[in-house]
């Protein structure tokens, strides 16, 4: 078995050295870097220190140092081979196989560099040739300076099916066509890919060249060309410009994503050194783990067109299941039409920097979209959407991002939709009633007036009280079913304490992701968060006097009050939900009847009134006859 340096750097590359420390160490973020307890010797202060960028760990206390593999040796006390064999299966590679025929590959795999190399110094010494006349006067015409143009190792492939071919002829044919240099079609000769193109050599991490993107010169199609994947290269884990846009990074602390590689270019041009581009693929998970390493929320700047804001929304889509706590995007929008250069170009690098000024968080392009997908005039279109937005949380798998993401979509969606309320009219000062018809004058207030003081006393409180809530959570614990056929009442549920509504959001979440949910698997998930000794208080209180509330010794004693405890629950729901909606409307009709002091806002009032009564006396018998169960 041979692991070569090249196949051990990129396994290294692969695995996010702080994710691998953090699930046994608590780590902090500090600034560019990880902070943590140092595991290899005891102190209180932090002093070890994980480096994701470059892949490494190191405590100024005792001096332990490593990389991802050395980790698992001294901290797990894995063997080397068996470090090597976990990691790589975590990162999705094979390791190679006792073969000796796995060396000579490795060894053939590593000498593709060469060929690639040679292909960028070839192309280089085409284009600073008479032949390059053409693409010189293309590059000026862009806007791309010499000293540009030489960092970024710009060259030409002429118009030629053979020349590079020619010009490589000591590498073997069969690995200049495995390095994507040649095209080998049948039985047919092997012939030059690049052709009549402006070349832009592509490189890794460490700064080496492993591919090429080809730019046409004059008419035809493709207008881009990459190189093929090959054992160098593969398109949906490298990012452009990554080995420049890193240490640049570190001085903004930014990374700015943008469609392709001569956006990357001309934002250079203009002094914007952190811009990467994904190179003719959506934007992948890799590709965001690499991003994500340098900084936490990165911006895409995607064109503003139709097709680069299709591109930004794929983008979203990806990165929603690998949300975690501080990791996000940013969208930054450009004017209709335009690109990043069309932008540096006309406004400079000030005007470029003045749109990253304007970013728009994750949540926020997530909403626009989906409000700007369809008109919102009827329930159905509006429950259309509110689906789609629970859609898009729900689509994230850490529990804490998902419910705020909920929450996030559930205000906006109240905000959008509230209900407006009328204008009031300026109270009118109460007068005596005309004389009756003995003459007599009857001054005081109109008995058919209800006076609005104590029969609404409580409806100007936010939300519902906290024992009512506390039974309610209480009962949603032993009984999770009910959370899924009660969702979108308990959506409306005005609940004042910000704990409780934390906790009861964190259900929510949890029973539309799992079906079937019990109390212990519940629990089970509330566990390593920090609801999780609020909710196990709620449900050792058993004197709340409701069915759903009663702990009970025995199974069979659970299964007999199980049906009667469920149909509790629901009307408990109900009363809670709808009360609240009741005692506002009856304080307009009460506020109502005051001022127009007419029949029909009377039979109004009165009848909002018994409602409210009616509710009232239905909470009772609930508890009333919880006692007698």
């Amino acid at each position: 078995m041979t692991l070569t340096p090249q196949w051990l750097d990129e396994l290294r590359s692969r695995v996010t050295l702080s994710t691998l420390i953090g699930r046994t160490v608590k780590v902090t973020r500090a600034g560019r870097e990880y902070k943590a307890c140092c595991p290899f010797h005891n102190e209180k202060t932090p002093s070890f220190t994980i480096n994701d960028e470059k892949g490494f760990y190191h405590c100024f206390g005792c001096s332990a140092h490593g990389d991802a593999i050395r980790w698992m040796t001294d901290q797990r006390g894995l063997s080397f081979m068996d470090a090597v064999k976990e990691l790589a299966a975590e990162a999705g590679m094979e390791v190679p196989a006792a073969d000796p025929r796995a060396a000579k590959k490795a060894e053939e795999q590593a000498s593709l560099r060469d060929v690639v190399q040679g292909a960028a110094d070839w192309f280089t010494q085409q284009l600073g040739s008479s032949n390059g006349a053409p693409a010189r006067e293309y590059l000026a015409k862009r806007g791309i300076s010499e000293a540009t143009r030489k960092a970024f190792g710009f060259g030409l492939a002429p118009e030629s099916r053979s020349a590079l071919k020619e010009a490589l002829k000591k590498f073997p044919t069969a690995m200049l066509v495995e390095s994507g240099m040649l095209i080998a079609v049948d039985d047919k000769e092997p012939y030059d890919r690049f052709r009549g193109r402006l070349m832009i050599p592509i490189r890794d991490a460490r700064g080496r060249v492993i591919a090429f993107g080809g730019r046409i010169l004059g008419d035809g199609e493709p207008k881009y060309l990459n190189s093929p994947d090959t054992p160098l290269f593969d398109k949906g884990r490298v990012l452009y410009n990554l080995d420049k846009a890193s240490p640049a990074s570190r001085q903004t602390n930014r990374i700015i994503v943008v469609e392709g590689y001569m956006d990357v270019i001309a934002l250079a041009e203009a002094g914007i050194a952190d811009a990467v581009a994904p190179l003719g693929t959506a934007l992948t998970e890799a590709q965001l783990g690499l991003i994500w390493r340098m900084v936490p929320v990165p911006v895409l700047c995607f064109d503003g067109d139709a097709a680069g804001q299709k591109a930004a929304m794929r983008a979203a889509m990806r990165a929603l299941p690998l949300l975690r706590p501080g990791f996000s995007l940013a969208f930054a929008t450009l004017p209709a039409g335009q690109d990043p250069d069309d932008i540096v170009r006309a406004r400079g690098a000030e005007g470029f920097n003045a749109i990253l000024d304007e970013t728009q968080p994750l949540v926020e392009r997530l909403w626009a979209h989906e409000v700007a997908a369809g008109p919102l005039a009827t329930p159905e279109e509006r429950a259309a959407l509110k689906t789609r937005l629970l859609a898009h949380a729900d689509a994230i798998e850490d529990a804490d991002v998902r419910h705020h993401y909920r929450e996030a979509f559930r205000e906006r969606l109240d905000m959008l939709f509230a209900r407006k309320q009328p204008e009031r009219p300026q109270r009118q000062p109460w007068t005596p009633n005309p004389p009756r018809a003995g003459g007599n004058r009857r001054f005081g207030p109109d008995p058919r007036l209800q006076p609005p003081a104590d029969e609404t006393r409580s409806i100007g409180q936010a939300g519902i009280s906290a024992p009512y809530v506390a039974a309610l959570i209480g009962g949603l614990l032993r009984y999770p079913e009910a959370l899924r056929r009660n969702e979108e009442a308990l959506t409306r549920l005005p609940v004042s304490d910000s704990s409780d509504a934390e906790l009861l959001g964190v259900m929510l979440d949890s029973a539309m992701r799992q079906e079937g949910l019990d109390c212990e698997g519940l629990l089970a998930i509330l566990e390593p968060m920090k609801v999780y000794n609020r909710a196990m208080t709620l449900l050792r209180a058993d004197g709340m006097h409701f069915s759903f509330n009663r702990r009970l010794e025995s199974k069979e004693e659970a299964a007999a009050a199980r049906e009667t405890a469920l149909r509790d629950l629901d009307e408990y729901i109900g009363v809670l939900v709808t009360q609240p909606e009741i005692r506002e409307r009856l304080a307009e009709a009460t506020a109502d009847f005051q001022r127009t002091m007419d029949d029909e806002g009377f039979a109004r009032q009165q009848k909002l009134s018994a409602m409210d009564k009616e509710l009232t006396r239905r909470l009772a018998a609930l508890s009333e006859d919880s006692n007698q169960s």
